[in-house]
């Protein structure tokens, strides 16, 4: 098949275009003309009340940070985000040049987005093209954006390069955020005066950046005109749909089946049999090497050929690293960091050695890098080139060092219980793509690793960064990886792959499935360290929490004693974590008083004052503030509740952007409000929520939960259509997630049960 590379989109200020090429960012405004019903003046009454609410709340400091900011486009009507330098070697092209200016620039005006996509094979000059472009005509242009689309990761990296560039995200933890890195862009996007270029390079992955796929129809008709038949035939229709079905909508796969059909006159009734059949020789056609790419490859190994050995060196390390961000401070912060990395790389531990490595591979444009950051770039053509040329043997050893080296990005989970790694994640941010890239090369290529159990130990590191950061399923498919790849499964970093893996289940509202790694964990720990030692009550609390989900209190309670015990007697630090999992605990048994006094206990949170929860910017003491706004609550003391679970919910929605724990507190604060009778701001939030969790794979339970309550309030204010709606959302999630509760009556306790009691 053909792969797009390259996706440009702009927009004039003339027009009232306001949607973004690829992420879906559409900005429809949507126009009714139906005369104005009771409903629709309930909905105005409800969002006046509800103005006025957020009004007095962030009055209060309650509910900062909740909406964007607004920016002021004087500052930056001029802004260049191009990571790469002009090809001063550039040639040619000039007719796709003009076709490009033609599409993003037509004679008519248009109101809707102009935009344009390059395809071809890998390396035929699509990203050269577009960069061209991007100089050629930056006149034309007010802002020019790059965006490395080839994976979920480069998008948010990319993203937040351009947030921080724009000035949109004005405190260092929301530049960590991906998703509030995009929404600020997107909303300045769709608001600015400004003429602006966005481009998508290496989008080969259709999904990983949201582009939406053509509706049956639309695939039925592209797939007709691709084979010359009558799109009004029923026949043709039927099979086309077919086929659209199978291939999910994606025009470029719709295009080279179309040309595959076309070229081989198949009759579209025996397609798909014929590719079930044949499906990797069809896919195939998209990487056979054809006589243009044998070309360059001949070219680059004179290149090789003439390299200094640790040039040479350099440039095979980089095959095992994401070909478009490699940071120097990863080579030499890596190097400097473990002792074992081989003698061969000595050269990457001090700064002028690498330079005098790297000049020899940019002077023959090998690699590229950046002008304003030490960040490496290498062709993927390149890459491959590389990798052919290895033998077997030395796979191993560049392997094993790409491992030491991004191992350097991530704190050791195993050896000592540290808590959350917070403080860690600037550096983990900067390695993530690449461990994603070896573990893509590792699963593609039988490679034979010297060192497992160092593969799955990095593994394992990434796996508890992306954990905290509540990218859960990635984090799952990692941790599984790692606990597959240890061949010592008596080791503690064992322990520390499978506790990860329970930890997982256990946010997930899943503590049944928790158990089982949690005492396996254990019990390796014991083996390893004795009944006494500090690791084991980091156990016997994961067991602890499990077990109150499960609502098997007085054994949760037993195990939280003994961690308790452990924690006194070898005067670990993280004895304020038992402490806090105990005091919910004790709010769980409905003793409010008994859970203050245990939550007092914890060292760090003496005085309970709301700074002492914030300062520390740790997200666990995020937990705590939720957990004594629960207890507020219990006590009768509403303001008291308001306040520290709204602080709670702007702390978490600022560090860790829009997931589970965010849903978690919006569904806090929309619950006291509600009891302080503000029910069109209770229903805001709610529905903030609910936008949230249906863009979550894992937010089901917390989407359902939400849906109850939205229907009750809605039907408060006579919204009746709205409450049934969601009502009838509401019961269609949980009967699927649970169809043991199918038979519960429409309540909070049923609903209640697709959440954790505590989420921390």
């Amino acid at each position: 098949m053909s792969t797009p590379k390259s996706y440009a989109s702009t927009h004039a200020p003339s027009t009232s275009s306001e949607t973004i090429l690829m992420l879906g960012f559409a900005g429809m405004r949507a126009a009714s003309s139906s005369p104005i019903s009771i409903q629709r003046i309930k909905r105005i009454s409800s969002i006046v009340e509800s103005e006025a609410d957020m009004a007095r709340m962030r009055q209060n400091g309650m509910m900062d940070k909740l909406s964007t900011k607004s920016s002021d486009d004087e500052q930056r009507s001029r802004y260049r985000h191009l990571p790469l330098l002009q090809n001063a070697k550039f040639t040619g092209r000039d007719d796709v040049l003009s076709r490009i200016q033609a599409f993003l620039h037509p004679k008519l005006p248009s109101k809707s987005t102009q935009s344009v996509a390059l395809f071809g094979m890998g390396g035929v000059g699509k990203t050269q093209v577009a960069l061209q472009y991007a100089y050629q005509y930056a006149d034309t242009y007010d802002i020019i954006i790059w965006i490395a689309a080839e994976t979920p990761i480069t998008i948010g990296q990319s993203f937040r390069e351009v947030a921080q560039g724009l000035h949109l995200c004005h405190e260092a933890e929301e530049l960590r955020d991906t998703a509030v890195a995009i929404q600020r862009v997107k909303n300045w996007l769709s608001t600015t005066s400004s003429r602006w270029l966005i481009m998508f390079d290496n989008a080969d992955d259709l999904a990983s950046v949201k582009l939406e796929p053509f509706n049956e129809s639309e695939g039925s008709q592209m797939l007709l005109r691709q084979v010359g038949l009558h799109p009004e035939e029923a026949a043709h229709q039927e099979h086309a749909t077919s086929i659209t079905q199978a291939f999910g909508g994606l025009p470029l796969a719709l295009s080279q089946i179309g040309g595959f059909i076309a070229q081989r006159r198949i009759p579209l009734k025996g397609f798909l049999q014929l590719y079930e059949k044949n499906a990797a020789k069809i896919d195939a056609r998209k990487t056979v090497k054809d006589d243009y790419e044998h070309t360059l490859s001949t070219v680059w190994d004179v290149s090789f050929a003439k390299l200094p050995e640790e040039s040479t060196s350099l440039l095979n390390l980089m095959v095992f690293f994401d070909p478009d961000s490699i940071d120097e401070e990863i080579l030499l912060q890596g190097s400097q960091s473990d002792p074992e990395v081989d003698s061969d790389f000595e050269f990457l531990t001090d700064d002028m050695d690498l330079g005098d490595a790297e000049q020899p591979l940019l002077q023959v444009a090998l690699i590229n890098k950046g002008s304003m950051q030490p960040i490496i770039s290498v062709h993927r053509l390149i890459q491959s080139s590389a990798f052919r040329r290895l033998p077997a043997e030395d796979q191993s050893k560049y392997f094993d060092t790409a491992v030491r080296l991004l191992s350097w990005g991530f704190p050791d989970t195993w050896s000592k219980d540290v808590g959350h790694q917070i403080n860690a994640w600037k550096r983990c941010e900067k390695c993530l793509p690449h461990i994603d890239h070896l573990a893509r090369f590792a699963t593609k290529h039988p490679i034979q690793c010297k060192n497992p159990q160092l593969y799955a130990e990095l593994l394992l590191r990434c796996s508890w960064y992306l954990y905290e950061r509540e990218m859960y399923e990635v984090a799952r498919s990692l941790a599984e990886a790692a606990v597959g790849a240890f061949d010592d499964k008596t080791t503690l970093a064992y322990a520390s792959a499978i506790d990860l893996v329970g930890l997982i289940d256990l946010d997930l509202c899943k503590p049944a499935l928790a158990l089982q790694p949690f005492k396996q964990a254990l019990d390796i720990r014991k083996a390893r360290l004795g009944p006494s030692d500090a690791f084991i009550a980091f156990s016997l609390n994961n067991l602890a929490l499990a077990y109150t989900e499960l609502g098997d209190l007085e054994e949760a309670h037993r195990q939280h004693q003994e961690a308790i015990a452990i924690r006194l007697g070898t005067n670990s630090d993280r004895i304020g974590n038992s402490y806090s999992n105990m005091a919910s605990l004790l709010l769980k048994m409905d003793k409010a008083d008994e859970a203050e006094e245990m939550l007092a206990r914890c060292p760090s949170l003496k005085d309970f004052t709301d700074e002492t929860f914030l300062n520390t910017g740790n997200p666990r003491f995020s937990g705590d503030m939720v957990l004594l706004s629960r207890i507020r609550l219990r006590q009768g003391r509403i303001d008291d509740a308001l306040r520290l679970a709204s602080k709670a919910l702007t702390f978490r929605q600022t560090l860790l952007g829009n997931r589970l724990k965010t849903c978690d507190s919006l569904f806090d604060v929309a619950s006291i409000l509600q009891l302080q009778n503000h029910q069109a701001s209770a229903i805001d939030l709610l529905k903030q929520l609910v936008n949230i969790a249906e863009s979550l794979k894992e937010g089901e339970g917390q989407l359902a939960r939400a849906l109850h309550k939205l229907s009750g309030l809605c039907t408060e204010k006579g919204m009746t259509q709205d409450a049934e709606d969601a009502r009838e959302k509401a019961l269609k999630i949980r009967n699927r997630l649970r169809p043991d509760l199918a038979q519960e009556p429409f309540d909070a306790a049923s609903f209640g049960k697709l959440t954790l009691w505590m989420l921390w």
